[in-house]
């Protein structure tokens, strides 16, 4: 357990945090601005967020992360699917779990309460998705 933990933390790892600073910023800034200054619905909102920044996320992640030089079109649909099951995942526990703890809140403190938990969630999701399906490199085979 202990090496396969030390093989997820690497310089993948920080490049990912990278990564995701970028990523986390203008997904903040799409999916608060939707919910509180449009007034779009939560899950529309962090949908927005997530189909937007995703774009923005294969291509880093792709390039710069992972530096996945495999199948472009087979990385794309596995990335889409990692990122759709990460998606359902994350807010769909955070949000009734965060209901839950401030159930005495206001349903908009609640929203933005879930959507900050759900992008804790899935970006912990997310990298282990990205990392072990959607740019996971095959081992070469031995001749």
């Amino acid at each position: 357990m202990g090496g396969m933990i030390r093989s997820l933390v690497d310089e993948k790892l920080l490049r990912f945090i990278i990564v995701g600073v970028i990523n986390t910023l203008m997904g903040m800034a799409i999916m608060f601005g939707l919910y509180n200054l449009a007034g779009c619905s939560y899950w529309v909102s962090s949908a927005a967020n997530y189909t937007l920044t995703s774009i923005l996320s294969y291509v880093l992640n792709k390039r710069f992360t992972f530096r996945h030089g495999g199948d472009v079109a087979g990385s794309a649909l596995r990335f889409a699917i990692n990122i759709a099951v990460c998606y359902f995942l994350a807010y769909g526990i955070a949000k009734p779990l965060t209901c839950w703890i401030f159930s005495g809140s206001t349903p908009k403190i609640q929203c933005n309460i879930a959507m900050f938990v759900g992008m804790v969630f899935f970006t912990g999701f997310n990298y282990l998705g990205q990392r072990l399906f959607a740019f996971s490199s095959k081992p070469k085979e031995e001749k």
